[in-house]
């Protein structure tokens, strides 16, 4: 029996119905199957599919319907205007980061030459997002893990940034990234146990749990950190750190009462009004 596109589409949604976003994730990954955009698609919906076409949407929809994240079947996740490829190997790329990008904005000018440390990088979304946004910026990009590191490169070449970053495999923890740095900024584990165990299967079966889980109060990567970055920091150096909605007032006392070094300590919040992002400045 011939099935058209909006068919395949309805079927695919209701397939999906236990994922977030069944119409979105079905659109998305039937686009993407048939190599058009989503515009195409629906302009399409009375096209009928050949079986080849109908077998490759049908195997990404299995994916999805068992929990998949949409950006790991795609293998790309957008990132403020720039598209990055995404793998198992790193966290998917998430809206509230992009606020420490634009903490970054409100306090270097494009045109500014600065050094950055990007603690934690994963994909290479800040790395690479920075270094497109600020011509004169060079970078050293840090993570643990050989297989992020691989992602980000990836990604700064795609962007013709890898000129200006460099990428260590380090644990930023326990390490100290050698060098003078005008800003650090990082996206670090701030997951806690119990909020790990109780999220969703597509983040416990999918995404990396060391890149999320730090601790039983989801602070541990955190208070480790500090001292490396207080040391990397040049005199009147920023720290842009993101932090769990619910850490704020708990994260600038330990800067305070364990970092002396910091000054101009704030919190800085997302769209919705949470805690997002941790600012303090090296005296």
């Amino acid at each position: 029996m011939s099935r058209n596109i909006q068919d395949v589409l309805k079927a695919c949604e209701s397939r999906l119905s236990g994922v977030d976003s069944p119409r979105l994730s079905a659109e998305l990954l039937a686009a993407h199957a048939l190599g058009c955009s989503r515009l195409a698609l629906n302009l399409e919906r009375g096209r009928v599919l050949t079986g080849a076409e109908l077998a490759a949407v049908e195997a990404l929809i299995a994916r999805r319907a068992a929990g998949e994240p949409v950006a790991y079947i795609l293998g790309s996740r957008e990132f403020y205007g720039l598209d990055f490829v995404v793998s198992p190997a790193v966290l998917i790329p998430r809206p509230e980061t992009e606020h420490i990008v634009e903490g970054v904005e409100a306090r270097f000018t494009k045109k500014q030459a600065f050094r950055f440390a990007d603690l934690g990088t994963g994909s290479g979304i800040l790395a690479v997002t920075l270094t497109t946004l600020f011509p004169e910026a060079r970078g050293v990009a840090v993570d643990i893990s050989a297989d992020a590191l691989d992602v980000a490169r990836a990604n700064a070449e795609a962007h013709n940034v890898a000129d200006r970053l460099d990428f260590l495999q380090a644990d930023f923890t326990v390490e100290t990234v050698e060098g003078a740095f005008d800003l650090v900024v990082s996206n670090p584990p701030y997951v806690t146990e119990a909020e790990f165990e109780a999220a969703s299967h597509e983040v416990t079966g999918f995404e990396p749990t060391g890149a999320l889980v730090s601790g039983a109060d989801g602070l541990d990567h955190i208070r480790a950190m500090l001292p490396g970055v207080a040391a990397m920091l040049n005199p009147r150096g920023w720290l842009l750190m993101e932090i769990g909605c619910g850490q704020g007032q708990t994260v600038i006392n330990i800067i305070i009462d364990k970092r002396p070094l910091f000054e101009e300590v704030g919190v800085e919040k997302d769209l919705a009004g949470r805690d997002r992002v941790v600012v303090a400045r090296k005296k």
